[in-house]
């Protein structure tokens, strides 16, 4: 086969068959001329690569007459349910970081090269979607290496409800020496009931206070006209008094994501980077004509109604224990234990 030259934007879909190499392609070629050394290439050997996704992601597609001329299949994904479904072709996404032929220097060159606000969807492929992200944030300025968090840095878990939605939940741990809030743990699930969310969240810790939206006070037919907060609490969450919300007892949506934005900009949010459900909400987390746009934004909206209630986190209790004075010496914290 042909060697054709690598693109410089790094941010394409290529769709091949997983036991096949991958071909190269310009992002000026088109899907009629890709199989260009063949005249009558087979299905099982075409390969294409597109574009970064500057205008939002989305499947990569055949032109209709190429696909009908060589019989080409849609993508299935693993749908066994579907009949006569089966794999026929496959999405790898590469990024710059896959270039190995370019030193470290050079890949550092090539993402600097583009503007700004280009270059996570042409260097990683994260596409642009709507009219902006909501967090226009580098991920490396956010992304930490996980660590054994110290026991006397308070803590707070955060619930966004949902059913055919995913229900989220978040971990923060607060650094208040220099104010920095750390996601330590992150879940999400459809279609779980608060019994079983209990049981994957308790371990987090019976002690720890859970923050939770609004329409947790609702009354729902699951829970026999039990409001979803009573609900949780009744299986073993401690859950706040209240729902989330401002000291000053405002809700705003807008002034919590500019808190998180004001917070990741000037270096006090971390996120572990082992939370990969977190890290694609938040790449596709975006704006459409000005408003938020709530789809795949659980985790989003967990983190948003914990970043609210910092106030209401708390030390793990053993802390307190294995602090415990000798007899006869003075204990100021005392009337806590």
């Amino acid at each position: 086969m042909t060697r054709v030259p690598r693109p410089t934007e790094w941010g394409e879909v290529a769709a091949q068959r997983p036991e096949r190499g991958l071909r190269r392609a310009l992002p000026s070629e088109t899907s009629s001329t890709i199989p260009s050394e063949r005249a009558s290439p087979s299905p099982s050997r075409l390969r294409r690569a597109t574009s970064p996704p500057l205008r939002g992601g989305e499947e990569p597609k055949l032109s209709k007459a190429f696909a009908k001329q060589h019989h080409t299949p849609r993508l299935c994904q693993n749908d066994s349910s579907r009949e006569g479904a089966f794999m026929t072709r496959h999405v790898t996404f590469m990024t710059i970081d896959d270039a190995e032929h370019y030193t470290p220097q050079q890949r550092a060159a090539i993402v600097s090269a583009y503007p700004a606000h280009e270059r996570e969807a042409r260097a990683r492929g994260i596409p642009v979607l709507g009219s902006g992200r909501i967090f226009p944030v580098a991920e490396e300025l956010i992304a930490c290496e996980p660590f054994r968090l110290p026991r006397y840095w308070p803590r707070l878990g955060a619930l966004d409800f949902g059913w055919d939605h995913p229900s989220a939940a978040v971990e923060l741990a607060w650094d208040t020496e220099a104010d920095v809030v750390y996601v330590a743990k992150a879940c999400r699930a459809s279609q779980q009931t608060p019994a079983m969310q209990a049981l994957t969240l308790k371990p987090w810790g019976e002690w720890l206070p859970w923050a939770w939206p609004r329409d947790g006070r609702r009354e729902t037919l699951e829970g026999a006209g039990v409001a979803l907060a009573r609900q949780y609490a009744a299986h073993g969450l401690n859950m706040l008094s209240s729902h989330a919300q401002f000291a000053d007892g405002s809700v705003s949506v807008e002034a919590g994501l500019m808190e998180m934005l004001d917070r990741m900009q000037s270096g006090r949010f971390k996120v572990f980077l082992t939370l990969l459900p977190w890290f694609e909400e938040f790449r596709l987390y975006h704006r459409k004509d000005g408003q938020v746009v709530k789809l795949r934004d659980d985790l989003m909206a967990a983190t948003r109604y914990g970043v609210m209630m910092l106030r209401a986190a708390l030390v793990d209790p053993a802390e307190f224990k294995t602090a415990r004075r000798k007899a006869g010496q003075s204990d100021p914290l005392g009337a806590f234990r």
